[in-house]
């Protein structure tokens, strides 16, 4: 089995190398390649088969076909321009969100060989008014260009996946946290941050009201989202191909309260309230609850609690103790 993961550099790309490689193989099956590619270098992982990393610019002419000439059995398309730079910068959200997209699709399309995509959606591609939970029939209305970006990828691969050029599945992620490393230039960011940061032992910045509600999941979890929709059946699915991903819905003050309760200390101390009029513009245009029934009677688990996804990462990226 060949395997293509695009931002494989990013957090969660890393994560799915390392769950793969953890796993070695996908769906049961031994894979003999992978091409990690992002617009940074990918770091190799110590796997059992090949390995090669590329970088370029999925949305430059004749990137996406190069890309896929070794024919990948399943292709993991992670990579965008993220929320708040999408919304700072319009031409290039559209040039890398979109355009690169459709001309990986239009790639793979060429090869004539079907392979399983599965599309990293989100859940941005839906906008206000929202119900008390959002089902599976709620409206895409995305109120971002960001959400506008993704809801417009999810319609071209149905509608790929309808005519057969490939086997595609997008998967709406919930706001991943807690995100490893360094801040990024995405809206959702200091979700991550008023966690990582005072874990850490340092100070960081709240954005926004404490009442703020939002649907979020760890590192872990989606992983486990991308390596279960590569591996479902997808006859399974039908023809609606994107799924909203379950996780856990929690205000900013639950979250600050599990951060105390799971450090056993006043982490909380370190945060400092800093409104944001931009970041609070975007963030009340986002979903706060959902019934993700489609994805969970088809076999995606999240996260049980805000706790839960705390633990993770104390585990996974502070070697069990806090800074």
């Amino acid at each position: 089995m060949k395997i293509l993961i695009i931002g494989a550099a990013g957090m969660v790309g890393r994560k799915l190398v390392a769950r793969l490689c953890a796993d070695r193989g996908l769906a049961g099956k031994a894979i003999d390649s992978m091409l990690l590619y992002d617009i940074v270098e990918p770091e190799k992982p110590d796997a059992p088969w090949v390995v090669e990393t590329g970088v370029g610019d999925l949305s430059d002419p004749g990137e996406a076909e190069r890309l896929v000439t070794g024919r990948p059995d399943v292709i993991f398309h992670l990579a965008a321009v993220v929320s708040g730079e999408a919304e700072t910068d319009f031409d290039k959200g559209y040039r890398i969100n979109l355009e690169g997209t459709h001309r990986l699709f239009e790639a793979v399309r060429a090869l004539n060989d079907s392979p399983r995509l599965v599309f990293a959606s989100s859940i941005a591609v839906f906008g206000a008014p929202f119900p008390e939970k959002i089902g599976d029939e709620f409206l895409n209305a995305p109120l971002s260009s960001y959400g506008t970006q993704k809801a417009c990828c999810e319609l071209l691969l149905s509608d790929y996946s309808r005519r057969g050029f490939f086997d595609g599945l997008a998967i709406r992620l919930p706001t991943v946290v807690v995100r490893p490393g360094r801040p990024n230039k995405a809206a959702s960011g200091f979700f991550s941050n008023i966690l990582r940061e005072p874990l850490a032992g340092q100070e960081a910045v709240l954005p926004v009201s404490r009442e703020v509600r939002h649907w979020m999941v760890s590192p872990r979890a989606a992983a486990g989202f991308l390596v279960h929709a590569a591996a479902i059946d997808t006859q399974a699915v039908g023809p609606r191909r994107a799924l909203t991903m379950p996780g856990v819905s929690v205000t900013v003050a639950e979250m600050i309260e599990a951060l105390d309760r799971v450090s056993g200390e006043k982490r909380s101390a370190l945060i400092r309230e800093e409104p944001d009029e931009l970041v609070n513009r975007l963030v009340s245009g986002w979903p706060r609850d959902f019934n993700a029934e489609r994805a969970t009677e088809l076999g995606f688990t999240a996260d049980s609690s805000i706790d839960d996804i705390i633990r993770t990462h104390i585990e996974e990226e502070m070697g069990g103790k806090l800074g």
